[in-house]
């Protein structure tokens, strides 16, 4: 059996939480399980695609607030285990960074949450830790609606990759 077809399968409240795993906002997993069965894998990301589009700030926040900060393992670990594999591969990038570079993020991210008053999110695959506190710092000059459509952008690029997963492995 494929992956879509397991997926196709779920009863509707375990394919609400496989989506979940995927993005954070209960409305976009809600209208993805209902969307259900699902021809191809394309129709997947389609579907996926316009139901982001279809979300507002309140669907964003949540969303974003399923994501560890960057660099906190120990988040990952804890509060994070439906998840904690793939943002840990997600943030492979910043292993290996230098303490000095590490405390930086960590006092990026509180500064960025005082900002904001969310997580700072980035889609970190392929990134090593000085490139995603460059972006993290020109992120925090960002006026408010704008960053959180950046963020909005960001957790749609992490949904495409973390369907991807679900997608292809079990």
């Amino acid at each position: 059996m494929s992956r879509l077809d397991w997926l196709n399968g779920l009863p509707l409240e375990e394919a609400q939480a496989e989506f979940l795993r995927c993005c954070g906002s209960r409305r976009w997993a809600e209208g993805m399980a209902r969307a259900r069965p699902f021809a191809q894998e394309t129709a997947v990301y389609t579907e996926a695609g316009w139901l982001w589009s279809q979300t507002g700030p309140e669907d964003w926040k949540e969303a974003i607030s399923h994501h560890p900060r960057i660099g906190d393992v120990s988040q990952l670990r804890e509060r994070f285990k439906a998840t904690g594999t793939w943002s840990a591969q997600e943030q492979k990038g910043v292993q290996g960074a230098s303490e000095e570079v590490l405390q930086a993020l960590a006092d990026g991210n509180r500064e960025y949450e005082e900002r904001f008053g969310f997580t700072f999110l980035i889609c970190a695959t392929g990134k090593g830790a000085p490139e995603i506190l460059e972006q993290l710092r020109e992120r925090l000059n960002n006026p408010p609606p704008l960053e959180m459509r950046i963020a909005a952008g960001e957790q749609a690029q992490i949904t495409r990759l973390r369907l991807e997963k679900l997608l292809t492995s079990p």
